[in-house]
């Protein structure tokens, strides 16, 4: 892709700003959506998102938009990073502005509480035609703010096309930010959303007091259920061992700028949830995923005890110290499923 080409950046919170930052750096004119007119002007006046990515210059070939035809139009590479519960109403609005053939790239991690789809599959939904556009879906261990300072980081970007994920692939690269490919798209994209569950039971164990043991085993007890889960929706097994896997997992379970930690580190702690979401501006993507994941296992019949208690917590009010020995006083079981019988 020439960098004459323009791309698209549809939402400006924390990470889509730092992906707009990342393909502005390469040369390439990006057009932002800002959903907040307020911010949009701040933007293009100080040349700084002050609001969810304080502290970095913009690049000058970042042009920020309030309105999405701007961003949308005759544009054939856009990347979506808006929250998972207005993805569908943003996508719907885009519908008319596509043309023909356009990569769409989802960087969102979540799975939409009414339908339990994941947003490409919110997509397959919603498009008058199915191969309107090329799906792809961007994960991996990368906070935001890292990325911004150009810390090494490496992702994976999965299309059921492969030569379309290639063609993605070369657009993000850098010489600091490693992208690599897939054609596991439902597997990258459930391991994405539900890892933010998983780290939200971490938190919870964090602020309960507990130590590296227990963060270990439930870093490993969540990668199982979420590769239950995963298999049993068609995805291959080895991605939960990769990059959307594992490594996003344990990035997110340990890391200090994790906002889904740190809504379970605070409700370790006795708070409630809706005490510490009022006091948050970025969102959490676990706590409406944690709802999505808890009914999907349901359907699926998918063992997933701890999203299950996830869920318990943040919607039936249960206590965390209960949680815990319930999961530590479970029916013994053989670690290895396929071994149990």
């Amino acid at each position: 892709m020439s960098t004459n080409r323009r791309i698209g950046v549809v939402g400006a919170g924390s990470w889509g700003t730092t992906l707009a930052q990342l393909l502005a750096g390469k040369g390439y004119p990006v057009d932002l959506w800002v959903y907040e007119k307020d911010l949009c002007r701040t933007i293009r006046e100080t040349r700084e998102n002050t609001v969810y990515l304080p502290g970095f210059a913009l690049n000058e070939n970042i042009t920020p938009h309030e309105d999405l035809e701007g961003v949308v139009k005759d544009h054939d590479f856009i990347v979506m990073v808006v929250p998972s519960h207005v993805y569908r109403t943003v996508a719907n609005r885009m519908i008319p502005l596509l043309s023909p053939g356009a990569s769409v790239v989802n960087a969102t991690k979540g799975i939409e509480n009414e339908t339990l789809l994941t947003m490409s599959g919110i997509w397959k939904e919603i498009l008058p035609r199915p191969d309107m556009v090329e799906l792809l879906t961007l994960s991996g261990p990368s906070f935001a703010r890292e990325v911004a300072r150009e810390t090494p980081t490496a992702v994976t970007i999965a299309c059921e096309k492969l030569e379309v994920a290639k063609a993605a692939q070369r657009v993000f690269s850098t010489n600091y930010f490693r992208a690599y490919t897939s054609v596991d798209a439902i597997g990258i994209e459930l391991a994405g959303a539900l890892k933010n569950v998983i780290a939200l039971a971490a938190g919870v164990c964090d602020g309960l007091g507990y130590g590296y043991n227990t963060r270990a085993a439930l870093i490993t007890r969540g990668l199982a259920e979420i590769s239950r889960l995963g298999v049993k929706m068609g995805a291959n097994p080895l991605t939960f061992s990769g990059l959307a896997g594992i490594g996003d997992l344990v990035l997110t379970c340990t890391g200090d700028l994790s906002r889904n930690r740190t809504v379970g580190l605070q409700l370790g702690k006795g708070r409630k949830i809706s005490e510490i979401l009022g006091e948050m501006r970025m969102v959490a993507e676990g706590v409406k995923t944690a709802r999505s994941a808890h009914f999907l296992a349901q359907r699926m019949q998918v063992e997933m005890p701890i999203t299950e208690q996830v869920y318990l917590i943040l919607y039936e009010d249960k206590a965390p110290p209960q949680v815990v020995r319930e999961l530590m006083t479970r029916n013994l079981k053989h670690e290895l499923e396929e071994e149990s019988e």
